[in-house]
């Protein structure tokens, strides 16, 4: 590799781990517009292993905001990024594959107590394309594995 093509990996690493956290970001915030704006025009999001929806980026995000109004804190820790550039026929490097972990604690309105009511955690599955705005969502699949409810939250399946 030369150090040009170095830097533009570097540089698309970069961009492509920025988008990831204003994904985390725009659903901690309750901000369905940025949210919406991260995706592809024909983007979509799967929350189904999380007892959510699938569905194009403006149906989610319309979910989530009914869906995430019960949670006064949201917060959602994404790590262990995996990041995979297209590298596939005709492809120049426009996509991207990213498999992230996440843990996100919630806690519910009204609830005075420190400790969050719900903590779930899993594997994201992200996919990526370049436009002429920059990268961008095309889809998001969520695969929960965990759940805990604290006992007496009243809570169990988000939907």
């Amino acid at each position: 590799m030369t150090q040009r093509v170095e830097l533009a990996t570097v540089m698309d690493r970069l961009a492509v781990d920025g988008l990831v956290t204003d994904y985390a970001v725009a659903v901690d915030d309750g901000d369905w517009e940025a949210y919406r704006q991260l995706f592809t025009p024909d983007g979509r999001a799967d929350y189904r292993s999380a007892g959510g929806i699938d569905g194009d980026a403006g149906r989610v995000a319309a979910w989530l905001a009914e869906s995430m109004r019960a949670y006064a804190v949201r917060q959602h820790l994404i790590v262990n990024r995996r990041v995979r550039f297209g590298v596939l026929e005709r492809d120049t490097g426009d996509t991207a594959q990213v498999q992230a972990d996440y843990v996100s604690p919630m806690r519910l309105r009204g609830d005075g107590a420190a400790a969050p009511d719900v903590v779930c955690g899993g594997r994201y599955a992200f996919g990526l394309r370049r436009t002429d705005d920059g990268w961008r969502l095309r889809e998001v699949i969520v695969r929960e594995k965990w759940r805990r409810v604290s006992e007496g939250s009243g809570v169990h399946v988000i939907n």
